[in-house]
């Protein structure tokens, strides 16, 4: 459960933010993928396609299998800041939302300067998304760190489950199965509309916009620092 106000309201920040930084997953894995087939927040999809390639002999996208230890990599910077400058709370979101919008700014400057995208195999081409994976990974570590309660903003399996169980126990009778059905049901079904909406964006921005397409997610980390 998140944290509350000592009058019992919920922290408004803490509603506020899970379903728009599953707006800024959905749109980073979308152009993440289109761009450069990797799933920037979406780390068991790259495993997935890095055991089929082997299976089916090919060689899988470098950029793929980095993405997973590059993941691993910033969560644990992220452990490493929040240890370091001893954020709690808003403070810590803030400062990880901060950082979120400025790696998401700099995939915009590389992708706007030198459009790595036109060239799979160069260096750039694997560089550009693992910084985007290491975007998503800050806001991943924001979430478990500062608002502990929250529905994930890039695993909508789960989300998905949550939200049918609490759906159905809303408008049951009798003792609901699940703890908290309507809050649950708010907060998931925020998280799941979110990443939708986030993954529409991505894909309207690469079609309208092509390599710019990261402006989509940089102006969202803004939002979210705004309301963090």
């Amino acid at each position: 459960m998140s944290p509350t106000k000592p009058g019992g309201e919920p922290l408004s920040w803490q509603g506020r933010l899970p379903p728009l930084l599953a707006l800024i997953a959905g749109m980073s894995d979308v152009i993440g993928y289109l761009s450069f087939k990797v799933f920037t927040a979406h780390i068991t999809g790259n495993i997935v396609i890095i055991v089929a390639s082997m299976v089916r002999g090919g060689p899988p996208n470098v950029g793929e299998v980095l993405a997973v230890p590059v993941f691993m990599i910033a969560i644990a910077c992220v452990w490493g800041i929040a240890k370091v400058f001893g954020g709690r709370g808003k403070a810590l979101a803030r400062l990880l939302l901060f950082l979120q919008l400025g790696l998401f700014a700099l995939v915009l400057l590389i992708s706007a300067v030198y459009n790595p995208e036109a060239n799979p195999q160069g260096v750039l081409a694997i560089v550009t998304p693992l910084i985007a994976v290491s975007a998503i990974a800050s806001q991943y570590a924001l979430l478990r760190l500062t608002i502990p309660g929250a529905p994930s903003t890039a695993v909508m399996t789960g989300n998905t489950t949550s939200l049918i169980l609490s759906l159905l126990d809303s408008i049951s009778r009798g003792e609901p199965l699940t703890k908290g059905p309507r809050e649950q049901l708010k907060r998931t079904g925020g998280a799941l509309g979110g990443f939708i909406a986030g993954c529409l964006a991505g894909a309207a921005g690469v079609l309208w916009l092509g390599n710019l397409a990261w402006l989509f997610p940089v102006i969202a980390s803004l939002i979210a620092v705004a309301l963090g």
